[in-house]
């Protein structure tokens, strides 16, 4: 088991929103791309959040976009659509919304829409 399935969270979403706000981008960016890809709104996430879910249980428990498939390429070294565990691919795929969104690439492409 990978050692970010015992992380909270907690500890890593302020990690997201520090990274894309230096790029000028905002919490709420970072909530819309988490609702579309996990079905979690913002108070959904801040409950989990709160109650210290782990990034295993964050992503295990997500309503996945049926269009996440669509998300490939590469973070940390590995292609996300050749990655076999779902928890980690599910992570993976989180990460790499979030780098999009870090280099500047529109919502509208982000969201795959």
């Amino acid at each position: 088991m990978s050692r970010i399935f015992g992380i909270p969270y907690a500890d890593v979403y302020p990690l997201y929103v520090k990274k894309l706000e230096r790029k000028g981008r905002t919490p709420a960016e970072l909530d819309q791309v988490t609702e579309w890809l996990l079905g979690y709104s913002p108070a959904e996430v801040q409950k989990l959040i709160t109650a210290g879910t782990t990034c295993k249980d964050f992503v295990d428990k997500a309503r996945l976009n049926p269009a996440a498939d669509m998300i490939t390429g590469v973070i940390c070294g590995v292609k996300v659509q050749e990655i076999e565990d779902p928890t980690m691919q599910r992570i993976r795929y989180l990460d790499k919304l979030v780098d999009e969104l870090y280099y500047g690439k529109s919502m509208e492409k982000v969201l795959r829409g």
